[in-house]
């Protein structure tokens, strides 16, 4: 008997099945329980084990998350205040002529502090630009124009999101199939010591009866 069904879950991880009927599963009423017992043990620790990986996985993507939203909302303001600046560029120019335009479009530099690390920040004044620079991970870092980055960023905090929720999705599933192959072992095993039990009584009745008749 194999664990690995035809049925799946979206990902791939297979559905441990149940056993109803133990005598019938194992062969018979002298089948030997000790090979589905060692199947039961072996799919266990495949699904230990991948409950293992997509912990982690979790783990990382919830601290992945946030850092990309941040990232996005920075982004975004760089965005949102450049295109401020564009249109009040647009405004001036129909309102004043070349001269009170040079003095007017300026803006004040911004001013912000960034992170060093946990627990270590800095101030900045950063620059009026169009590009910004994005940690890819592998310690490479690419720039963007904005708006590239703006739509970049979105779509990899989409992507970290489905993948959080297919990995929650796919821890409960792996819990349930742990469930089952736990029961499963649990059943099999104690039909095993009731079955050697009763064999034994068996015995030890025809023993006495023999016992006996040997002495009439």
């Amino acid at each position: 008997m194999s664990t690995t069904t035809e049925e799946r879950n979206p990902r791939g991880i297979p559905k441990a099945p149940f056993i109803a009927d133990i005598e019938d599963h194992i062969g018979g009423p002298d089948g030997d329980a000790d090979g589905p017992l060692k199947r039961f043990q072996d799919a266990l620790a495949k699904y230990r084990f991948m409950e293992s990986n997509l912990t982690q996985r979790r783990a990382g993507l919830e601290d992945k998350i946030p850092d990309i939203r941040k990232t996005l909302m920075m982004v975004e303001y760089l965005h949102e205040r450049r295109e401020g600046k564009s249109k009040a560029t647009e405004d001036d120019l129909d309102a004043e002529d070349d001269d009170d335009l040079e003095e007017g479009s300026s803006q004040k530099p911004l001013t912000t502090t960034f992170e060093l690390n946990d627990t270590l920040y800095a101030e900045a004044e950063l620059e009026d630009t169009d590009t910004v620079y994005l940690w890819l991970g592998a310690n490479v870092m690419l720039s963007y124009k904005i708006p590239e980055a703006v739509t970049l960023l979105k779509t990899k905090l989409e992507a970290a999101e489905l993948n959080l929720q297919n990995t929650i999705e796919d821890l409960d599933y792996l819990r349930e199939q742990i469930t089952v192959m736990e029961v499963n072992t649990a059943r099999v095993y104690n039909w095993d010591v009731k079955r050697r039990r009763e064999k034994r009584l068996r015995e030890q009745a025809s023993g006495s009866a023999l016992a006996k008749t040997a002495e009439g």
